[in-house]
């Protein structure tokens, strides 16, 4: 699972850069860098304040950040045919 990715693509949807997002959430732009890049994973008021930013709940931000290595591996091909277009389902109902 891959927290700062999933931060990244709602941040990239919204056609922000890193400091724009930065400003709006309260946070340094050196410390989403580390967010979105995986060096630090958000802490829980910080992951707040980023989903109320995109008016999403947590859950979408983790479901959105799930990788096929979370999945187990004899449910994985399914999970590479439903999942990319659950995933840009959610991100156009919710984000766009």
């Amino acid at each position: 699972m891959n927290i700062g990715k999933a931060i990244k693509e709602l941040r990239l949807e919204k056609n922000l850069n890193q400091t724009e997002l930065a400003k709006q959430c309260d946070l340094t732009q050196t410390s989403l860098s580390q967010i979105e890049s995986g060096i630090k994973r958000p802490n829980p008021s910080t992951l707040k304040k980023l989903c109320d930013f995109f008016e999403v709940p947590e859950a979408v931000v983790y479901l959105i950040a799930t990788d096929i290595s979370d999945v187990p591996e004899h449910k994985r091909e399914l999970f590479e045919k439903l999942f990319p277009n659950l995933k840009k389902a959610l991100i156009d109902m919710l984000i766009k």
